[in-house]
């Protein structure tokens, strides 16, 4: 049985009849044309979420299963609206941009609930790809980074913001936000962080 109901934020906006619903948010176009749509990266990995979820029967909302881009106020009040029927974690998925690279994870400032969350899903990327760089903040003790994101700072549960990958970042984009095999990779890692914290809590 679930312990947990699980909010899953697909960031931005998807493709609807080949156009993208989002302003920026998209990748470079590449020497062979290809561009990644953040949006449609996103909505990707959390269909890939909801089939495990499904598998092992633990309880989930999408909160956001339109194609359009849905606004951060109706994204939080969503969430916000399974407050008090359960014990919920809200996790936002996204793709990184700005000339880095590598994995992040950001929640609210202060010590809450969410930086425990956050630190499986750190443990749960890092034993997936043992070899990418993990972008952390040890300043408070803690490996997540801390932002005022209005998603973060706005819901009612513990709450968490991935951040997989660069997609300005042309080996990171090609290789593992445009195949079917890094998106399988980063789903698996979001849904080994979930079965933690389903079995074991959060710490």
């Amino acid at each position: 049985m679930s312990k947990y109901l699980w909010l899953l934020d697909n960031g931005h906006g998807g493709v609807i009849d080949g156009l993208y619903q989002t302003e920026g948010k998209r990748s470079p176009n590449w020497d062979d044309e290809s561009i990644l749509y953040e949006g449609e990266f996103n909505r990707a990995i959390v269909n890939r979420l909801i089939e495990m979820l499904t598998t092992e029967r633990i309880n989930y909302v999408n909160i956001v299963p339109e194609l359009e881009d849905i606004s951060l106020n109706e994204r939080v009040k969503r969430a916000n609206s399974y407050h008090d029927q359960s014990s919920c974690i809200y996790i936002s998925i996204h793709a990184n941009a700005g000339g880095g690279k590598g994995y992040e994870i950001y929640t609210s400032p202060g010590t809450t609930n969410s930086d425990k969350v956050a630190t499986v899903f750190y443990k749960a990327f890092r034993k997936e790809f043992p070899r990418i760089k993990m972008r952390s903040d040890l300043s408070d003790g803690d490996v997540d980074k801390e932002a005022n994101f209005y998603v973060l700072k706005n819901t009612k549960m513990p709450a968490a913001l991935t951040e997989n990958f660069f997609m300005d970042n042309k080996n990171e984009c090609k290789k593992y936000l445009m195949t079917k095999e890094g998106r399988d990779r980063v789903a698996s890692a979001h849904f080994e962080a979930i079965i933690n914290i389903e079995t074991n809590g959060f710490d």
